[in-house]
């Protein structure tokens, strides 16, 4: 049986859920499984806005063909070419081989390098502005390179003011049935995903996402359409300030995430005593033992939080290695702008301290309080006062 969904009365939601997966790109968990969203818009023409995963192909072309209803497939408009959206571009143009593929230059090379086998289909060019007509809708293509790879597009239809914003505005997590973001409790349930999402996927790429909510300022959107996640109709106010906070490492709210490093509970005794200090000064806080809690999560929490402790043990000389990741997935993803308080723990020669410094350095107006707290084993009773100071010193 078929899966599809209405959008609008001409644009129906053909894609498919995929509860199996464990990792996306094979690297980031999916507790709630993701979705891989297409959309069919049927006017005089009809066309098909991208394709699906190959895990879900099966379902993906039952839905085409039932929202199709005996209708040729006009054209298949490829926004994004990586494989979890145009796995099955190859499938589906043998399936309707009068189907015209709609892409921009760059798009048009990545789909002979995914598909090196002689596949013949018919190929329409855009660029930016170019807008095509299929009866009483048209939709125009808005160049949005590096966000997050660098044939990436999306397309706007004026006449319904919906804008279909490739991997932008997404989320990890498949969905429970709703397609629409107003239908469930979305910052409840899902604003923690699609932070996620956001921060690993697209965070690298702060200023491509500046440009593109540029340019989206100057449209009428009425309606959000990504490929993964839910479809926003309300609330778009809410999902702007997001990115627009997101890509330019604004901190969401006033708050402190604690991450630690530790291999036999000291260094933890330490993160929680200090967080037990931040509640007393009315801060709320988030913990995260980052040898349990991945460092994609914790990421995300970054990018969420205004201040953070970071608190690490020596490992061998060096810094502990789940610190060491969080830090260099931080580097690698622009975290910017934060307060840090750091603590080490080192029995006989603490070196965490220094090597999160040096980490720390690599990113752009990042403040580290003083003082760093050195821990030799445990936590010396004398230390107390220098947990009260550096509570105060980060949050004052």
């Amino acid at each position: 049986m078929p899966n599809i969904q209405n959008v609008n009365e001409r644009i129906i939601a053909v894609g498919a859920d995929d509860r199996r997966l464990e990792l996306f790109e094979n690297i980031y968990p999916l507790p709630n499984g993701v979705s891989y969203n297409s959309y069919l818009i049927l006017e005089g023409k009809t066309a098909l806005m991208d394709t699906a995963d190959i895990s879900v192909a099966e379902v993906f072309f039952e839905n085409v063909a039932a929202a199709l209803n005996g209708r040729p497939l006009d054209y298949v408009i490829v926004q994004h070419m990586e494989p979890d959206h145009s796995a099955t571009l190859a499938d589906l143009i043998r399936k309707y081989p009068n189907v015209t593929v709609v892409c921009n230059a760059k798009t048009e090379s990545m789909i002979h390098q995914f598909f090196r086998e002689d596949l013949v289909f018919s190929t329409q060019i855009v660029k930016e502005g170019d807008t095509l007509h299929l009866g009483n809708l048209s939709l125009q293509f808005i160049m949005a390179p590096m966000v997050h790879w660098p044939e990436v597009m999306m397309t706007y239809v004026p006449e319904s003011k919906i804008l279909f914003s490739a991997d932008a505005f997404g989320s990890f997590g498949a969905l429970d049935g709703a397609l629409f973001a107003d239908e469930v409790d979305f910052k409840e349930n899902y604003l923690s995903e699609a932070r996620r999402y956001y921060a690993n996927i697209v965070g690298k790429y702060g200023a491509p996402v500046q440009a593109v909510l540029k340019k989206a300022s100057a449209l009428d959107i009425q309606m959000i359409c990504p490929l993964h996640g839910l479809v926003w109709r309300k609330d778009l106010e809410f999902l702007l300030d997001k990115y627009q906070k997101w890509s330019t490492y604004q901190p969401e709210e006033k708050s402190v995430v604690v991450a630690y490093a530790s291999m036999y509970g000291n260094t933890a005794h330490v993160a929680d005593k200090l967080a037990e200090k931040l509640v007393d000064k009315g801060w709320p806080v988030c913990v995260y033992d980052l040898s349990k809690t991945g460092r994609d999560f914790v990421l995300g929490e970054v990018f969420r939080a205004s201040h953070l402790i970071l608190a690490a043990t020596t490992h061998d000389g060096n810094l502990f290695e789940p610190m060491e990741y969080l830090l260099r997935e931080m580097v690698a993803h622009g975290v910017q702008g934060r307060k840090v308080a750091l603590v080490e723990n080192g029995s006989w020669a603490p070196m965490a301290a220094k090597q999160m410094q040096t980490l720390l350095e690599s990113m752009k107006d990042m403040v580290v309080v003083d003082p760093v707290i050195t821990v030799k084993s445990t936590l010396a009773p004398a230390q107390e006062n220098e947990l009260d100071n550096l509570a105060e010193a980060l949050v004052n």
